[in-house]
């Protein structure tokens, strides 16, 4: 293998990586994903480094020595469904050592490929706030009330977004639309208790997955990682808290 054919290869490996961790992937297996890849091309070493925010590979071969490529993260979404394509075509690429041409067609038929659509976005946030609120002992009309707010809060998270906004920024107005929200349907006579109605919202923002995964990484011996994915989790539940209780307190 050439040094360009090792740079090409490792290229993809990076952007496999990248798109892992952009999913909500675990550090372990990105760096893991990785690795596979690249020793499964030829190379006789690959040291791989991760958190949340950066990748760097470095790799080596008797054929083109040394390469190294540093990739910057933008941010992460948890989407589980592209997260398995990822890991699936990451495995097919380990097994058969396709092209590089093979490898951009299965990346593009990953990117490509439809998700929920928006109105069954609204339908899940719907069933979510109201089931939550039945959960915690709220009654019918207090379903009925957080299954619309729930609907609100997905149509105002989406207005929100196209500002491009910080992340904590949108949901602490998320938070903060909610609680107001809950309030005014108990004034109007829609719902009984505004704390149950909300607290089937606040499970809409709730940073549970983030959390699982920072225990996860500390377990697994990548203490950095899940200390700084501890701390999001963490500061991201106080803005969950702050917006909802400044609602509150204006009622």
């Amino acid at each position: 293998m050439t040094r360009e054919e090792a740079e090409q290869y490792l290229y993809y490996a990076m952007t496999i990586g990248e798109q892992l961790l952009c999913c909500g992937a675990e550090v372990g297996r990105v760096e893991d994903t990785i690795r596979r890849i690249c020793l499964a091309y030829g190379a006789t070493r690959a040291d791989v480094f991760s958190i949340t925010s950066s990748i760097v590979t470095t790799i080596y071969g008797e054929d083109f020595g040394i390469c190294t490529q540093t990739r910057r993260v933008p941010g992460m979404a948890n989407d589980l469904g592209r997260l398995d394509d990822l890991n699936q075509l990451s495995r097919y690429i380990c097994e058969y050592r396709p092209k590089p041409e093979e490898i951009q067609k299965g990346l593009e038929k990953i990117r490509d490929k439809q998700g929920y659509s928006f109105k069954t976005q609204i339908l899940i946030y719907a069933v979510i706030s109201g089931s939550f609120s039945v959960f915690f002992g709220g009654d019918v009309n207090d379903m009925i009330a957080s299954a619309l707010i729930g609907i609100a809060l997905k149509l105002f998270e989406a207005f929100v977004k196209k500002g491009a906004l910080n992340s904590l920024l949108t949901v602490l107005l998320c938070c903060g639309a909610g609680g107001v929200l809950s309030n005014l349907t108990v004034l109007i006579g829609l719902g009984h208790h505004a704390d149950l109605i909300s607290i089937g919202n606040i499970m809409l923002l709730i940073p549970g997955i983030a959390f699982t995964n920072s225990l996860r990484d500390m377990f697994s011996g990548d203490t950095i990682t899940g200390l700084i994915r501890c701390m999001e989790a963490l500061l991201l539940a106080l803005v969950v808290g702050l917006g909802f209780t400044v609602a509150n307190l204006l009622f």
